[in-house]
């Protein structure tokens, strides 16, 4: 799903507790010990996630239909 509107993008922000700003990129970050290894591992705030970045592109956030509002 491709969305263009930063309104509706703050939205969809807003309303999942796993997403997250990056910039101007979204972070899709799932808390698990596991990231501790794995490649797409972060720790924020003291614990650690597996993160998926949605860069913004020139057509918009491709995110995955799971998210539709």
């Amino acid at each position: 799903m491709i969305i263009k509107d930063l309104n509706q993008m703050e939205k969809i922000v807003s309303k999942n507790k796993n997403l997250n700003w990056v910039g101007w990129d979204i972070a899709d970050r799932r808390r698990t010990e596991a990231g501790r290894t794995a490649i797409n591992g972060v720790r924020v705030d003291g614990q650690w996630y597996v993160q998926t970045i949605y860069p913004l592109t020139s057509n918009g956030w491709d995110l995955p239909n799971k998210y539709r509002m």
